[in-house]
This record gives C-alpha cells, structure tokens and sequence, in this order.
C-alpha cells in the first residue's frame, strides 16, 4: 500500500478503551490510533480529516497532559448542525477515535460502557468544536483555521478540470500529489492552524 511519506509524521494518539479491556479486544484496553487509520475509515486525506484529527490530539494533549485520554469518556460539542458544511465528516472521525456517538453509538453493558450522548451539535459555543472530560468536567476549546495557508493557483486549475472530468490521467495524478502536499504543509503547520483555550 503506497501513499505520502508525510502520513506516518503525524503523532498518533493513544487512548485507554476499558470496553475494549473489558471484553478482551486489547490487553489493558490500550489502543492507538494514526492519521493513517483514520484516511482508512474517512477513505482520503484532506485538510478536513486532517483537521479533525488534529484537533483532537491537541484537545486530548491539553485534557489528560501526562494521563491516558479515556476513550468513551470524552464529550464532544458543535455550534453547527450536524449536516452543515463538513460538519458530519469532521464528527465521523472524531467519533471513530473517541467514541463519542449522539444516539447511534454503544447502549452499554448494565449501565457501563454507554458511548451514546457524547455527541451534541447546534451547541451555544464560539468555538469550532469543544472537549469536555466526564470525570473532570474540565474542558477546552478548539479552534482550526487554515485560511493562511492559500491554495496554489495550478492546484486551483487542476482541480477545476478534475471535478468536470476535463483532466488526463496525468493531470489527474499531478492533482492528487499537489492536494496532498497541500495537507502536509498544514500538517508541518499545527500550531498555526489550531488554538486550544481552557474553559
């Protein structure tokens, strides 16, 4: 399986799944997840996946500092609608990585383990996405902004006759590698791109 150098760069995150632990999936419920992982699950890399995984392990970063991050106990919350804009793909890989459902995740086992009501959108929040402890109530706000980081002009171009199907093979791959570059560059990028602010 080929793909950009530059995925395996990306940090990944460690989290404690006591589910997981539970039922015997992984020895001491310790599981880690690469952005590499997550482009499997989304099926492409762009600067929304990237985002969103990158907003995580900056809000889990600030959360546990020297703890493991609990996966299914971390609370998620959008201003947006879920069907806004990106807002769906973005929760779809935060979902995968935290566990965090609406109503749609695991009912639990006698009261533990319950992965639904993590999730909320259309919250009262200024912030592009906010990440709450359930232990601690502790919570921080994220922010992404890649506006700085400006879409090349021949990308632009390649693009255009991409979506229209109006590339050749060649102009095709060269779109894929120039989208890709552009990912990283905001991946070399993250603390210029995200904000964390403690609530």
């Amino acid at each position: 399986m080929n793909y950009p150098e530059f995925f395996d760069k990306i940090p990944n995150i460690k989290l404690k799944d006591n589910l997981s632990s539970f039922l015997g999936a992984f020895e001491d419920g310790q599981i880690e997840f690469s952005y590499k992982d997550v482009i499997k699950s989304a099926g492409h890399s762009c600067p929304t996946v990237l985002g969103a995984y990158l907003m995580t392990y900056k809000a889990l970063d600030e959360l546990y500092k020297n703890e493991m991050p609990i996966r299914g106990e971390i609370k998620i919350e959008f201003s947006t609608k879920q069907t806004e804009g990106v807002t769906g793909v973005i929760s779809n890989v935060m979902s995968n990585i935290t566990g965090a459902t609406f109503d749609t995740g695991f009912k639990g086992l006698a009261g533990n383990f319950d992965r639904r009501f993590l999730m909320f959108f259309e919250k009262d929040i200024s912030s592009s996405v906010r990440y709450t402890r359930v232990d601690t109530q502790k919570s921080v706000d994220v922010f992404y902004d890649t506006s700085s980081i400006k879409m090349s002009e021949e990308l632009q171009t390649l693009m255009q006759k991409a979506i229209s199907k109006n590339a050749n093979e060649q102009e095709l791959k060269e779109f894929g590698k120039l989208w890709q570059n552009r990912v990283e560059e905001i991946s070399n990028k993250v603390d210029e791109v995200i904000s964390v602010v403690k609530i």
